[in-house]
């Protein structure tokens, strides 16, 4: 078997050099297809997430709900473990998906409330009415996100709202400079 590949490489020597080919054996495993029919994977994913566009507005409304009822859980029971986690999965998770379910200026305003969770010295201090402007911000951009003149007020609250929280975060980590320079530091994202 040794033999068999050695016999397989190719060597082109030339005055200065040496051109050494080896043999590919992943041309074995490729699939040819004819040109008539080709086989597009990106227009495939395509066809697939547009059959799957109807249930985005369901699936947003259950992130939003979720999001809601940590929330709540938050009010009724106080801020402990299992409530900052859930509240910071739902959040993240609408950051995450949003935009997809076509939502993208609630994955903003999701994105204020996972920042506000990861860099609060304290969860207990944080303003409840700083979470609750929020929740409800993510609330009004999925109900109203249809309205064309909404467009533009929920990237204006979502930035407003990115400020706030910025503004609250520089206020309680000011003793705290690894926190702060992630916070003042520019977003990977060119802003507007």
């Amino acid at each position: 078997m040794a033999n068999n590949k050695a016999a397989e490489i190719k060597v082109e020597t030339f005055a200065d050099y040496q051109v050494i080919t080896q043999p590919n054996p992943l041309r074995k495993l490729v699939r040819r297809v004819d040109d008539k029919d080709p086989d597009d994977p990106v227009a495939r994913a395509e066809k697939a997430l547009a059959s799957l566009s109807g249930e985005f507005k369901g699936w947003m409304l259950a992130e939003c709900e979720r999001l809601s009822a940590a929330h709540a859980a938050i009010k009724a029971e106080g801020m402990n473990a299992q409530n900052r986690e859930e509240l910071f999965r739902a959040a993240h998770d609408i950051k995450g998906d949003a935009a997809t379910f076509g939502y993208p200026t609630a994955a903003a305003a999701a994105e204020s409330l996972c920042r506000i969770i990861e860099h609060s010295p304290d969860l207990v201090a944080v303003p409840d009415e700083l979470i609750a402007h929020h929740v409800n911000a993510i609330h009004a951009i999925f109900r109203e996100q249809s309205r064309i003149e909404a467009v533009g007020m929920a990237d204006e609250l979502s930035k407003r709202l990115r400020k706030l929280a910025d503004e609250y975060l520089i206020s309680v980590n000011k003793d705290r400079p690894e926190h702060l320079e992630v916070i003042l530091s520019p977003g990977i994202a060119p802003a507007d």
